[in-house]
């Protein structure tokens, strides 16, 4: 058995090629990363060391390849030999694979006509919708993709933290993860049935468990970071931030008020129960010293992070269509105009340079309705508790807490 996996990144290593390879598959990566092609074809293995508090396990990898994602012939050949598919290379980067994922298509259509199952392993809300548009642009107009292809949506809960320069120097493949091995899938999705693989997990409403990761787990992690940083600049783990009483009060009460409202449009899948341990935990995992997150990691990207379907406004627009205050939420928002969190090296994301030297300027406004896509006519009022939390910030960035209740 073969997954071939595009993005040998912190997910595709730490958690879908360490998954499938314990199960027994052959794992190759497509990456076009030369360093990280030559190091996975080179040592065919690679390290996990899942840290959880004080003590760490050291996993080996096996079984595992690289593919250049510059060399099309090969590439195609892999996909018209696998027995399932795979992305983790980042909602930003989808569209640069669609077309050799077209070609490799077409070319196992030719050989075998036998179908295929691709994990979208992306951060995305309706990822299988976008997948198909985009698979569309470069694939003929006979071609059976409904028949031949399951595009199957997935909820990845795993938080993996960036490595330091020291880290990266010792070992190119190395990747430091939290001991969270579970990948939710849509089972009705599959076209050649659910793998055998620990760890998956499927569910008839993967929509639930997607929205859930993204306006609890996301949510939360990325507010934790905005009002980490707006309290003190120089915070740098995500630990620090949600040990502060008041960031941890403010999180949960956000992450409450997303859960509230999954509970209401989801009332077959969710209840307080499971919704009360599903926040614990993520605080917990949230407190994780030993992992190292960074408030830098999780909260870049400023663009993508403030968008009208992503974790933030998206929480938001769910809140407020079961009439549930989103006032925490609105908080975090406000602290995420504010954040300019930098790498180890000093330097802000790419994106969030842009964010910071020609958006930000532009005033808050142009930054709701150009970057939010909030509707101020049909959206009063969301805008309006936004701009109530981002002067309070504003007046008092040390204290924000101390107007909070």
């Amino acid at each position: 058995m073969k997954i071939v996996i595009f993005g040998a990144g912190k997910i595709g290593r730490s958690l879908i090629g360490y998954l499938f390879s314990k199960a027994g598959y052959e794992v190759i990566f497509v990456d076009i990363k030369n360093e990280i092609v030559e190091a996975l074809n080179k040592q065919r293995r690679y390290k996990i060391i899942e840290i959880e508090d004080d003590h760490s396990e050291t996993i080996w990898v096996e079984n595992v390849r690289a593919v250049h994602g510059k060399n099309i012939k090969k590439v195609c050949e892999e996909i018209a030999t696998a027995d399932i598919m795979a992305t983790a290379v980042g909602a930003n980067n989808l569209s640069k694979i669609y077309a050799i994922i077209a070609r490799g298509l077409i070319e196992r259509f030719h050989l075998n006509k036998n179908p295929i199952d691709i994990l979208i392993c992306e951060n995305i809300r309706n990822s299988s919708k976008l997948f198909k548009e985009g698979l569309l642009k470069f694939l003929p107009e006979n071609y059976p993709l409904d028949s031949m292809v399951g595009l199957v949506e997935t909820c990845i809960g795993k938080m993996v933290p960036l490595l330091t320069g020291e880290y990266k120097k010792k070992n190119a493949l190395m990747v430091v993860a939290e001991p969270y091995n579970k990948i939710i899938v849509d089972r009705k999705a599959f076209k050649r049935g659910i793998p055998k693989v620990e760890g998956i997990i499927a569910k008839d409403n993967i929509v639930a468990y997607v929205d859930r990761k993204l306006f609890v787990h996301n949510m939360g992690h990325a507010v934790t970071a905005y009002l980490g940083y707006i309290t003190d600049p120089n915070m740098k783990y995500v630990w620090e931030a949600i040990s502060n009483p008041h960031i941890l009060k403010a999180v949960k009460r956000a992450m409450w008020e997303s859960g509230e409202a999954l509970i209401r449009e989801y009332s077959s899948e969710f209840n307080r129960d499971d919704m009360k341990e599903y926040i614990d935990d993520l605080i917990r995992r949230f407190n994780n010293k030993a992992l190292g997150d960074t408030i830098y990691r999780v909260g870049r990207d400023l663009p993508r992070k403030l968008s009208r379907n992503d974790r933030l406004i998206g929480a938001i627009l769910l809140d407020a269509k079961h009439s549930i205050s989103f006032t925490y939420t609105s908080l975090g928002v406000a602290a995420a105009f504010l954040f300019r969190g930098r790498d180890e090296d000093g330097k802000l994301y790419p994106a969030d340079e842009i964010f910071v030297r020609e958006i930000y300027p532009k005033g808050i406004n142009y930054i709701l309705s150009e970057v939010c896509g909030l509707d101020f006519l049909k959206e009063k009022n969301i805008v309006s508790e936004i701009k109530k939390m981002y002067n309070i910030i504003i007046e008092s960035p040390k204290d924000w807490f101390t107007i909070i209740k």
